[in-house]
Formats: C-alpha cells, sequence, structure tokens
C-alpha cells in the first residue's frame, strides 16, 4: 500500500454522500448501489460501534430517524445505536423511512460496505462517528478493521472524523492508513492539530474554504475537501479554490465523469 501523501492522492474529486446522498436510505448498501449506478467511483460513510464492538453504519446518535427502532424496541427501551448488540441492530429495517420501496433494507456492517467497494474498486471515505465519551477507543477499532479489509490493496480508506480523539486513536492504532480532520468551523488551533495528527487533508464545510483558509491548507501540505456541496455554484466556486474532493448529495445532478 502505497502511503497517501499531497503528492500522492489516488482519490477521485467526486465523492458520493452516505452512499447516494438522499436518492435512497443513507449509509445502506442500496444507497452505494445508487451512487455507483450514477458513476460515482468513492464514497462516503459514517462509522460507529455497536454494544458488542461491532462497526456498522449509521450517522445519528439514535436510532429512529432512519429505522423502525421505535416499534421494533418497543417502549422504555434506549434507542441509541451503540446501546444494542448487532445481534438486534440487523434485524431492524432501515429502508422503510425513506421509501416504500426500500422496506426492509438493513443497516450494513461495516465490513460489508468494505467488501462491497474492495470488490468493485470503489474509494471510501470513512467518517468515524463515535458515541460520545467513546471516541479514542471507536478511532482505534475502526482503523483496525479498516487496516485488515484493505490489507494488500493500492489505495486505503480516507479515515475522517470531527473528534480528534477519535483520529488520535485512529493514528495510533493504525499511524499507516490516511487520515482527515472534519471541520465545521474553523476554530483556533485547526492547522496544528491536523498536522499534529498527521493528517493529509482537511474537510470542511463548504462555506469555510476561501482563498485564505485554502492556502493556509495547502501549503501547509494539506489537500482541501468540502461537504456537503450540492448547489452548481458552489461546485464552480470550490473549483476555482483548487478543492480535491467534494462530497455531495447530488449524485444526480453532478456526473463524475463529465466535471
Amino acid at each position: 500500500m502505497k502511503p497517501v501523501t499531497h503528492t500522492h492522492w489516488p482519490y477521485p474529486r467526486w465523492i458520493a454522500h452516505r452512499g447516494a446522498g438522499k436518492l435512497a436510505p443513507e449509509n445502506t448498501l442500496a444507497a452505494f448501489r445508487v451512487g455507483a449506478r450514477y458513476g460515482y467511483r468513492m464514497f462516503e460513510c459514517d462509522v460507529k460501534l455497536s454494544s458488542d464492538g461491532i462497526p456498522f453504519l449509521m450517522h445519528d446518535a439514535t436510532l429512529e430517524r432512519t429505522t423502525n427502532a421505535a416499534d421494533a424496541l418497543g417502549h422504555g427501551l434506549s434507542t441509541v445505536g451503540s446501546d444494542h448488540p448487532w445481534s438486534t441492530l440487523s434485524l431492524l429495517d432501515a429502508g422503510s423511512w425513506h421509501s416504500r420501496s426500500y422496506a426492509g433494507e438493513t443497516l450494513p456492517t461495516f465490513e460489508a460496505i468494505a467488501r462491497y467497494c474492495l470488490n468493485n474498486a470503489y474509494g471510501l471515505n470513512i467518517e468515524i462517528k463515535a458515541t460520545p465519551g467513546d471516541e479514542y477507543h471507536t478511532g482505534e477499532v475502526v482503523a483496525r478493521h479498516a487496516a485488515r479489509l484493505w490489507h494488500g490493496t493500492t489505495v486505503p480508506p480516507l479515515l475522517t472524523s470531527f473528534d480528534v480523539a477519535s483520529l488520535e486513536g485512529a493514528q495510533k492504532s493504525q499511524p499507516e492508513l490516511p487520515r482527515g480532520l472534519l471541520l465545521e468551523e474553523l476554530w483556533t488551533g485547526w492547522l496544528e492539530t491536523a498536522l499534529r495528527l498527521g493528517c493529509v487533508a482537511v474537510v470542511c464545510d463548504q462555506v469555510l474554504w476561501d482563498t485564505s483558509s485554502t492556502t493556509q491548507a495547502q501549503s501547509a501540505g494539506l489537500r482541501c475537501l468540502s461537504y456537503t456541496v450540492n448547489e452548481a455554484s458552489e461546485v464552480k466556486r470550490l473549483l476555482e479554490l483548487g478543492l480535491d474532493g467534494l462530497i455531495t448529495d447530488r449524485v444526480d445532478l453532478f456526473s463524475p465523469s463529465n466535471l
């Protein structure tokens, strides 16, 4: 596995957010397949841990928005995803909330999504989405699984997180895997923190990228990525700034092969 550096950047510019943005239930295998049908060759997803330590895909801390947990688990039981073992989570319906055609779609394990991407030569941006208080441990575990799954491959996954502790855990566990610092604001010391964590990229809310911030990041040898880019005017602005990666919901609007 050749190290990802500022000069060796093996990822495409266009990245499908949570599989296929909003066209299919986010963070499911179905969403990845929809994104692939639109020509996307790299995907972003959120990974957290079940109570028995199985990495699985989900964005929210709780299960209500994207599963039938409120009905399936019964009243009075916690709907925090990390409170349940995988044997329980694997039975939830993660598709009906989106549309009838996806009824019965299940939550995927991280391993299932990884193998789908590996078998199809797709890139993956893994956002480590830890339960509060378990950030460092989650970073360690997710990185360990990623290193195992991508062992011997040429293009490693990109591990990102808003949680500094999650990236510290990933760095300690598997320092050879590339990391990126996610930012929703340019807090004091963001650049120094990214460098301390050995990051190869900074992934910002699109509104944070301007001439000043991109120059700072690029001058420090970091690649610049942006989320969640859904408007053509923003695409034009960010490309003019020299952004290396655009994470989008609009897989139906922006064709990676034409841009």
